[in-house]
């Protein structure tokens, strides 16, 4: 089993990096997540976490690229709200890693 060392604690992840306990996340955590993706946040990746996480709890589910382009539209407007931003934020596939990043399960229709 894989696990993330994270201030001391050791996270457990599934094979693919994701976390197998959603309570084990933390802005820590996260910040561990995105640095093994290759990815510096910044609070543009914030924002999209904080929306993805939001939309698991209303939906309990990681939504895969097309509703969370639009929740994202919905909630930040259409400049944000775009596969071209989603893609620079969270390279190569942005509901995949944006929803890893948040601690959420792989979208269910995600290869």
């Amino acid at each position: 089993m894989r696990k993330l060392d994270v201030e001391g604690r050791k996270i457990p992840l599934d094979k693919e990096g994701y976390l197998r306990e959603l309570c084990d996340w933390s802005p820590s955590v996260a910040v561990q997540l995105a640095r093994a993706e290759g990815i510096e946040l910044t609070e543009a990746h914030w924002e999209v976490i904080k929306l993805l996480q939001e939309f698991y709890r209303r939906f309990e589910l990681s939504p895969a690229m097309r509703p969370l382009v639009h929740y994202i539209r919905q909630h930040l407007g259409a400049d944000k709200g775009r596969s071209i931003y989603l893609m620079q934020l969270f390279p190569p596939s942005p509901a995949k890693i944006a929803s890893k990043i948040a601690g959420l399960p792989k979208p269910t229709n995600c290869l």
